[in-house]
C-alpha cells in the first residue's frame, strides 16, 4: 500500500519549496527579479564573467531556460553577455554596474528569510547539509 501524500518526502519536499520560493517573492520583488533571476545573480556576484554554459550546470537549468532568464535580466540593466574573445562559440555573461550595485541590497534577503523560516542558523546549516547529501545521493542512484 502506498504512503498517503502527507507522508511522502517527494511531497514535503516539494511543499517545502514552493513555500521557501513564495517567502522570497515579496523580497525580490523589491530588487526587482524574480526567484531564478536571483539564483543566478548570486553565482554572478560570486563569480562574475561566467559562461553561459556554466552557469546552466551550476544552477541545473538548460539553455532554453537559462537564455530568456539572461535577456531579461540583460534588458533590466544587470547583466551583458558577450562573446568570448577566445572561443566565439561561448558566450559570457558579466554584471553590469547596476548589477553590481544590487547586490549590496540583496544582502537583506538572507537575514529575512532565516528569521522567516524560524530555524536557528545551526539547524539551517544542518537542514541545507542534509538536504545536499540527498540530492547528492539521489544523483548517484542507477536509474531504475
Amino acid at each position: 500500500m502506498l504512503p498517503s501524500l502527507d507522508d511522502q518526502l517527494c511531497f514535503a519536499l516539494y511543499s517545502a519549496a514552493r513555500a521557501m520560493t513564495a517567502a522570497y517573492a515579496p523580497l525580490l520583488a523589491d530588487l526587482g527579479l524574480t526567484y531564478p533571476q536571483y539564483l543566478a545573480m548570486l553565482v554572478l556576484w560570486k563569480t562574475d564573467g561566467v559562461r553561459v554554459s556554466q552557469l546552466g550546470e551550476r544552477l541545473a537549468l538548460d539553455s532554453a531556460t537559462l537564455t530568456p532568464l539572461l535577456k531579461r535580466l540583460e534588458a533590466a540593466g544587470l547583466v551583458s553577455r558577450k562573446r568570448s574573445s577566445e572561443d566565439e562559440r561561448v558566450v559570457e555573461v558579466f554584471l553590469t554596474a547596476a548589477g553590481k550595485r544590487l547586490e549590496k541590497k540583496a544582502e537583506a534577503v538572507p537575514p529575512c528569510i532565516l528569521e522567516r523560516s524560524g530555524l536557528s542558523v545551526k539547524e539551517l546549516i544542518s537542514l541545507r547539509t542534509e538536504l545536499v547529501a540527498l540530492a547528492a545521493r539521489l544523483r548517484r542512484a542507477p536509474p531504475r
